[in-house]
């Protein structure tokens, strides 16, 4: 396939708000070591209660958009979390999700022992495991309160209403009191934060065990993880074959989409969908300690480059989002392997070459933005074939995709990394001049030495 010229993009006055916070859902599912598809199928869940309680409209829009935004913090929590284990922290945030961690029990115990200092010395893990029970309450209200104020910080600044924000943070609360951050109980929890526990709760069971199993797990924790007027009033939907059919169909993001409620948000404008860039390029950069300011920084130099290289408006703010965008797929990549310090290993580095096929799968999901998410899923390609994931070559590279390509590099030579320190400018230059022309564009390369970095 050749792409020398950027390729028609949908207008955003026509792309739904739906359309591209449902997408980029897939990216928290991934982060939170869901299957991509668990926040929609949450939010399809959330929705049908929602008609069952007959709530009004204007709370059905918000409920929607918490529903699909409930993991806007997880990336926050994942280096400390990784710190505490020393594993990968997305299995074990999967595994949150189907374990009643709120009490000490051996439900509890076998949790750790299967995720805490995999592949230590029985010495070191005893230790670690130790630590860890004894911290437990500390340890779970300090990861829990970073996640839950993070997301709703993030559903703040993309512009939702205080109700969807303080649903998100109160996410983890629990019916019993005994749940996090602030510990909160009954009533005092919002109702739609009930609803986002109990909707994602029953849509991990019913993907592991069924439906039917599901609803077990949740009559059980009725009164203490969930409202048991909500549990009573969702047992309408275990008997419905035709909803859960839906839920196992590759229609059920359009379903969702179908389902959004009337709103303020209903059209992204240009605006509109660059505060939901750039607030997902936090959620991306926020990651690692080492990545904290990645995305920005490679936005700011490969926009700076397709300005000196003359690109017009229209390809200049597909430039900015992509770059924005671009490292979304390593969300799907363990901070056990973000954050090693030593060289990785294959399967390790098999990992992080995986990252931008995930970028292209959830960015093309999204209406119109087809190339957009070619562009920024071809960060790593190189001009000679030699890049990956796609092995892709000159001809199949656009002026976008190579400016991105090269403000990657800078910018991840210029930070510091846990294996070195950053390097210096002049260093940095020296070492992206090895790979012009065969592999790095040199008219990218000639605009970036050009700019002014003392601003």
């Amino acid at each position: 396939m050749l792409i020398t010229e950027a390729a028609p993009e949908t207008s955003t006055s026509q792309l739904r708000m739906s359309d591209l916070i449902s997408a980029l859902s897939y990216a928290l599912d991934l982060t939170e070591g869901q299957p991509m598809g668990h926040a929609v199928k949450s939010c399809l869940l959330g929705m049908r209660l929602a008609d069952i309680l007959k709530l009004p409209v204007a709370q059905r829009a918000d409920l929607y958009y918490a529903l699909l935004l409930k993991d806007a913090g997880c990336s926050s929590n994942a280096a400390r979390m990784y710190e505490i284990l020393g594993c990968d922290e997305r299995k074990a945030k999967q595994e949150v999700k189907s374990t009643d961690w709120t009490r000490p029990t051996l439900e509890g115990l076998e949790y750790l022992l299967r995720n805490v200092m995999p592949g230590k010395s029985r010495l070191e893990r005893i230790f670690a495991i130790t630590s860890v029970a004894v911290n437990r309450e500390s340890q779970t209200r300090e990861l829990v309160g970073t996640r839950c104020d993070r997301g709703a910080h993030i559903a703040r600044k993309i512009g939702f209403s205080e109700a969807t924000t303080q649903a998100i943070y109160n996410l983890d609360e629990h019916w019993n009191g005994k749940g996090f951050p602030e510990g909160r109980k009954g009533e005092a929890i919002p109702l739609f934060s009930r609803i986002l526990n109990l909707c994602q709760t029953l849509e991990v069971f019913a993907t592991l065990s069924g439906v039917h199993d599901a609803f077990e797990v949740i009559r059980e924790r009725s009164g203490t993880w969930f409202d048991p007027e909500l549990v009573r009033a969702i047992g309408e939907v275990e008997n419905d074959e035709a909803f859960w059919q839906l839920l196992q169909e590759e229609r059920t993001r359009q379903a969702v989409i179908d389902l959004e409620p009337l709103s303020i948000f209903t059209q992204a404008s240009d605006d509109k969908l660059d505060s939901v860039c750039e607030a997902f390029s936090d959620i991306i950069d926020i990651k690692s300690p080492y990545t904290h300011a990645h995305s920005r920084g490679v936005t700011t130099v490969a926009v700076s480059i397709s300005q000196r290289l003359g690109l017009s408006d229209k390809e200049i703010a597909l430039v900015r989002r992509a770059a924005l965008l671009h490292d979304i797929g390593k969300l799907s990549v363990p901070n056990s392997i973000l954050d090693k310090p030593g060289k990785l290993t294959a399967t390790e580095w098999e990992t992080v070459r995986l990252h931008p096929y995930f970028t292209q799968r959830i960015l093309e999901r999204i209406s119109g933005f087809h190339h957009l998410a070619y562009v920024a899923s071809s960060h790593h390609e190189k001009l000679d074939g030699s890049g990956y994931f796609r092995n892709l070559r000159a001809t199949q590279l656009p002026m976008a995709a190579r400016a991105i390509t090269v403000a990657d590099v800078f910018e991840a030579l210029s930070a510091k990394r846990p294996y070195r320190e950053a390097l210096p400018r002049e260093k940095v230059f020296q070492i992206i001049s090895q790979d012009v022309p065969h592999a790095l564009d040199p008219d990218c390369f000639a605009a970036l030495k050009s700019l002014d970095f003392s601003r």
